[in-house]
C-alpha cells in the first residue's frame, strides 16, 4: 500500500479547515513556520505563519462566502493547484490557489492568482477592509 503524497495529505488538512470556517488556529496549525505567501494584490510576499495566517483568514471571510467552490484540483507529489470560483458583491470572482506542502504536509508555499481585474480590484478592495478589522 503506499503512502498518500505529502500534497494530498496537506490538501485534506486544507478542505477540512475551509470547510469549518477558516478559523485562525485551525490555519496556523497546517502552515509551516517559514510559509510564505503571494498575494494578488501585494507585490513583495509575506513571509512567516503569522501574516499568512491573517491573509488566508481575511481571505476566508471574504471570498470564502456561500458562493465560493473549487472548480478542479490538479495535484502532484508536493504541489496542489486549486481553480476556484465565488462572486463578491455581485462581481464574478476567478482564481487559482497554487499551494506547496513540505514532507509533513504543512504548506509551505501559497500563492493566489485572481482575474478578471474586476475581481482583483474588488479583492484588494475588500481583504483591506477585512486586514483591517483583524
Amino acid at each position: 500500500m503506499t503512502q498518500p503524497s505529502s500534497a494530498h495529505l496537506g490538501l485534506e488538512h486544507w478542505h477540512a479547515v475551509i470547510s469549518s470556517g477558516s478559523s485562525v488556529e485551525a490555519l496556523s496549525e497546517i502552515l509551516h513556520e517559514d510559509v510564505v505567501f503571494h498575494s494578488p494584490v501585494v507585490h513583495t510576499p509575506q513571509i512567516g505563519r503569522a501574516i499568512t495566517t491573517a491573509y488566508l483568514s481575511a481571505a476566508g471571510k471574504t471570498l470564502g462566502n456561500d458562493s465560493f467552490e473549487y472548480l478542479r484540483e490538479v495535484v502532484s507529489d508536493q504541489t496542489a493547484v486549486l481553480e476556484f470560483q465565488t462572486e463578491m458583491e455581485g462581481i464574478q470572482v476567478n482564481g487559482v490557489d497554487m499551494i506547496t506542502f513540505d514532507s509533513d504536509g504543512k504548506i509551505i508555499d501559497f500563492k493566489v492568482m485572481v482575474r478578471p481585474l474586476k475581481a482583483v480590484n474588488k479583492v484588494w478592495e475588500m481583504m483591506g477592509a477585512q486586514l483591517k478589522k483583524e
